[in-house]
This record gives C-alpha cells, sequence and structure tokens, in this order.
C-alpha cells in the first residue's frame, strides 16, 4: 500500500470513490469513517459503467502522480472542479415537476437561485437539511419563491443530513438523479476535487426518492 498526499491545486480533496478491480466503483456521498454510519444520512452509488470507472482510474492515477488533468465524464460523471457546477444547473434547470434535494450546505448563490426559481415556475420544490444559522436567508428565499425546506436540528440525537443529492422529475420518463461528494458552495463546485454521478436507473432513483421523502417527511418545516 504506498499512500500520497493530495494535489495542492485543489482547495481540498472531497471525492469518496472506491473502485475495484478496474471494473466497479462506489461512488459516495459520504466519509469513510464508521463513527458516521448510524447517525448521519449519505448515499452510494454502485458504477458498472466501462466509460465511467476508466475516467474515475485516469483521474484517480493522474491525481495520485500530482498530474493536471482535465476529467473525462464517461458517461455519467460529475466532476469538481470542471463540469460540476454547469451539470448540477442543467439538472435543476431542466426539471418541470418536482426535484427533491438534500445536501450539507446551501451557500452557492447560483443553486439557490436555480431552486428558487424552478420553484417560481411551478416545480415543486422540496428541500432537506440539518438547521445551519449561515444558511437562514437562502431557506428564506427558497420558502418564498414557493418551495418547501425541511430541517433536522444540529444534534446528536437527530439524523444528520450529509448527503448531496437531487431527484429531478421522479415518476416521470425524464427522471434522473444526483448521488456525490458535492456540496452547494463554491469552495466544493470550483476549488475541490469532488465526484458525482447523474443517471436515470429505475433502481436508484427509487432508492432514493423513498429514502428522500422520508427525511423531508420527517424533519420540521421551515418558515420565513
Amino acid at each position: 500500500m504506498h499512500a500520497v498526499w493530495a494535489p495542492a491545486q485543489f482547495e481540498a480533496t472531497h471525492q469518496k470513490t472506491v473502485t475495484v478491480d478496474g471494473q466497479t466503483s462506489l461512488i459516495l456521498s459520504g466519509n469513510l469513517t464508521s463513527r458516521y454510519y448510524s447517525t448521519g444520512r449519505d448515499f452510494g452509488v454502485i458504477d458498472q459503467d466501462s466509460a465511467d470507472v476508466s475516467a474515475i482510474e485516469k483521474v484517480f492515477n493522474a491525481d495520485f502522480a500530482g498530474s493536471s488533468i482535465t476529467p473525462p465524464t464517461g458517461d455519467d460523471l460529475v466532476w469538481s472542479p470542471t463540469n460540476s457546477q454547469a451539470s448540477l444547473l442543467k439538472l435543476i434547470n431542466s426539471a418541470t415537476t418536482s426535484l427533491s434535494v438534500e445536501n450539507e450546505e446551501m451557500a452557492l448563490p447560483a443553486v439557490v437561485d436555480a431552486l428558487a426559481g424552478a420553484a417560481k415556475r411551478g416545480v415543486a420544490v422540496k428541500v432537506t437539511m440539518t438547521y445551519n444559522s449561515s444558511y437562514k436567508a437562502n431557506f428564506n428565499t427558497l420558502v418564498a419563491a414557493g418551495a418547501q425546506v425541511s430541517t433536522y436540528a444540529n444534534s446528536a440525537n437527530t439524523l444528520y443530513i450529509h448527503a448531496k443529492v437531487i431527484v429531478a422529475d421522479y415518476g416521470k420518463p425524464s427522471a434522473a438523479v444526483f448521488v456525490g461528494s458535492e456540496n452547494f458552495s463554491s469552495a466544493s463546485l470550483t476549488g475541490n476535487r469532488e465526484l458525482g454521478l447523474i443517471v436515470n436507473d429505475s433502481a436508484v432513483l427509487s432508492s432514493v426518492d423513498k429514502t428522500v421523502a422520508g427525511d423531508f417527511s420527517g424533519g420540521t418545516p421551515w418558515t420565513a
């Protein structure tokens, strides 16, 4: 086993993946730290798409060697700091009926504006997060636009929303789901090494949507 420090050009290396035998990659929102497993909400997707796995290995090898690379997107991949902001905004802006969102952060104005814009055009926008006073103004903006926001107290006795998920148009032919390591912040989308994917796999969509819907119902509705 050989370990190296992450490349210095990134603000942080926040990607969470495990790739096995060049054939399978596990793409996670969660950290590989067992103390969070019982209290944190996170997701992982097993990706066996050959183009995705090849791209993930190429980027890993470049980062491991400290070499510069523009990450290949494979068939489904969402990378920071290259295409993640554009990909996530495109997913939000393309929604026509519903958006269900979980994220640890709600700090990037472009994402807040896109979610608010979706709500204003009639999309049913539901956001589930752990409460953080830094995001009060953005919660208020979303609720004023017609979105619904559900929050959990930041305490040891409640579920901690660490996931980074967008479910768009669930139940429609155009349905898609994003799962990854990217938070809604400038650092995460434009400065870090991050990885997620956007897929329309029915089993992934169903599982993620069911869990996110349950989390939304279990939280406290935010009122401006």
